[in-house]
């Protein structure tokens, strides 16, 4: 029987405000999760809340605003907020830069926001879940991680990194009721992807959608849908994923990629 229900639970995720994972929180609390909204700014937070409601006005929501890719802002949303039955580990940037041109403190940047965020607050989360027997990680990755792309290789090799740690860290869980997952998105209409593929097409005096038609036809050919995934495409494995019915998946690298990936895992 597939069982969705969240009634009862907390759920973290971070990098909330918009795109993923704001489809990630408005799924979670509509099977009933309890949901933290997080941003950078207030802000940010207060409209992502207000965005959520408009749709749901039964989602039961909390925000929290500060910087998770610090050590700070692990600690005081940790602080606000003690206690997670489910964390996703949202909160990513990404950047097209040649591989030259990527000095030492953007790689420390990539790897404090797109891996040591999630690393921090599934080491604070984590031993709670285990004293309650039941506990969903999950880590959104990329498609990227498994084909690095050559003009955002930094981007990809934390988008691996994630991959990893979430298989190991699910094998450290095992036998307590816990799952720990990544899931891979392909190109998605998110946020930061829309104003990057809006303003390329400004550039070249063209439509977004025939950027779009352009970019699946060169950068992403092996694309099965040929367009951009939406937010809630994705939205809806992680929800799956930290449900009831998802309770024998765990350690696994779950595609959400439109079929990018050719590889027959």
């Amino acid at each position: 029987m597939l069982d969705l229900d969240l009634h009862g639970r907390t759920a973290v995720v971070t990098g909330s405000t918009a795109g993923i994972g704001q489809a990630i929180a408005a799924g979670l609390a509509a099977q009933g999760a309890h949901v933290v909204v997080t941003g950078r700014t207030q802000a940010r937070v207060d409209a992502a809340l207000a965005a959520i409601v408009q749709r749901d006005p039964a989602a039961r929501l909390s925000g929290f605003a500060a910087d998770l890719a610090t050590a700070d802002g692990a600690r005081a949303l940790v602080a606000a907020f003690p206690s997670a039955d489910i964390l996703v580990n949202n909160l990513g940037i990404f950047a097209p830069v040649p591989f030259l041109e990527i000095e030492d403190a953007e790689w420390m940047r990539f790897f404090e926001t797109n891996v040591l965020s999630g690393v921090r607050l599934t080491r604070a989360y984590l031993p709670g879940m285990r004293e309650r027997g039941w506990g969903r990680v999950v880590f959104i990755s990329s498609e990227s991680g498994l084909q690095i792309p050559v003009e955002m290789i930094h981007y990809g090799v934390t988008k691996t990194a994630q991959i990893a740690l979430a298989r190991g860290i699910a094998e450290s869980v095992a036998r307590t009721g816990i799952t720990v997952n990544s899931v891979l998105p392909g190109p998605t209409k998110s946020e930061g992807v829309g104003d990057f593929v809006t303003r390329l097409a400004a550039q070249r005096n063209i439509s977004f959608a025939d950027m779009e038609k352009e970019f699946f036809e060169t950068a992403r050919p092996t694309s099965l849908i040929k367009r951009f995934a939406t937010n809630e495409e994705v939205a809806n494995m992680v929800v799956y994923v930290c449900s009831p019915a998802a309770s024998a998946t765990t350690g696994a690298a779950l595609r959400v990629d439109g079929g990018v990936v050719r590889a027959i895992p």
